[in-house]
């Protein structure tokens, strides 16, 4: 069963009708509102085509139904499903921008205040080593030679790897913005930069694989193939010429006119 996205359109911000505030209908506003003998009217929602009984209003603000020229027709076909496409693919670049902004932060904060640190840090591990039972000292793969280890990493390692992590997500912030508006700039960028990511997943996975992994892994595989395949990047399946007239067919006056009046259906409220 195909994914409608103008119902889910709809189930988030409400039908999408015109000349609910009407006086009167005409026989030419029929492919948006119809009135019965009995008085009640049918609206039409511009963005999932079912129909919505209103009763007719008791103080109208105009005389007549909105024509073409002054209905503004929310997103619909193909053009909707890649927003919310889109706009899920900037959430989740939204989540790696706070994870990598704490880790960045941290390492930051870390670098600069080691040394004050130090002292206090390894009494601290080496007291919740003991309480747990684990081994305590420098000998062996204990927590405190790991906690050492990270004290005895150079600064301007650290520093390095802090700068990174921060410039890394700024532009995972870049990504997210861009998709969220849909910016054809932004899907290549994305594209690119989840596509490079895939060569170090994948020498993770081959060091011992975990279920974060794996997810993570398949999650960007999806939006690369989404991307590559579904947005026609570097002239794949036409390309932007082809983008854009999949978008120019479903946006618009004329994507409500080819649906048609007999293509939705009648809902009762």
């Amino acid at each position: 069963m195909r994914l409608r996205y103008e119902l889910l359109g709809c189930a988030l911000h409400g039908h999408a009708l015109v000349g609910t505030d009407a006086a009167t209908v005409r026989a030419q506003d029929a492919l948006l509102v119809r009135e019965d003998a009995d008085g009640l009217r049918w609206h039409r929602c511009l963005r999932c085509d079912a129909w919505e009984p209103r009763a007719a209003p008791t103080t109208p603000d105009r005389d007549t139904v909105p024509g073409p020229d002054e209905v503004e027709v929310p997103l619909r076909g193909r053009p909707l499903r890649d927003r919310f496409v889109l706009r899920l693919i900037a959430l989740d670049r939204t989540v790696h921008v706070v994870g990598l902004t704490l880790f960045g932060t941290a390492v930051l904060l870390f670098a600069t205040y080691r040394e004050a640190w130090g002292p206090t840090a390894g009494q601290i591990v080496g007291i919740l080593q003991a309480g747990l039972g684990g081994p305590v000292g420098h000998g062996g793969p204990t927590l405190l030679v790991e906690v050492e280890r990270a004290f005895a990493v150079p600064s301007s390692t650290l520093y390095w790897l802090a700068a990174a992590l921060l410039a890394y997500a700024v532009l995972e912030t870049v990504e997210a913005v861009g998709l969220w508006y849909a910016r054809r700039w932004a899907e290549y960028l994305t594209f690119v930069a989840t596509t490079v990511l895939l060569v170090p997943e994948v020498w993770e996975l081959t060091h011992g694989p975990t279920p974060t992994k794996i997810l993570a892994l398949v999650v960007n595989l999806v939006v690369v193939a989404y991307l590559l395949v579904a947005k026609r990047l570097f002239g794949l399946r036409g390309g932007g010429r082809a983008e854009e007239a999949e978008r120019a067919h479903d946006t618009g006056w004329p994507a409500v006119e080819r649906a048609g009046p007999g293509t939705g259906r009648l809902t009762a409220s």
